[in-house]
């Protein structure tokens, strides 16, 4: 005999222990760096609160996100590798040999 999914659920509700469980909710996270927002699901803790189109969310800020990140961003810095090859050699007496 195999139970109603609803029933089945309302079980394991049932069942699970009061008090262990992680409060797991909508949490909005802004990068603070460029104003960027999004609502996902999380366990974070928060002490802040925004409303968003008349409902209340905890507010997570971050420092850093997909928005501002150099490498999703595509404002990386090019290194600049051919000066520290230059300084290495230098540094331990290499000569560069060309090819």
């Amino acid at each position: 005999m195999s139970l109603h999914p609803l029933v089945a659920t309302a079980i394991l509700v049932n069942v699970m222990k009061k008090g262990i469980h992680p409060n797991y909710r909508l949490v909005v996270f802004r990068d603070v760096s460029c104003d960027f927002q999004f609502i996902s699901k999380s366990c974070v803790e928060t002490r802040e609160t925004v409303e968003i189109d008349g409902t209340t969310y905890p507010l997570f800020a971050m420092d850093i996100s997909s928005a501002s990140h150099p490498f999703y961003t595509g404002t990386q810095k090019i290194m600049d590798t051919a000066g520290r090859i230059d300084r290495f050699y230098q540094k331990y007496g290499f000569t560069r040999t060309e090819a």
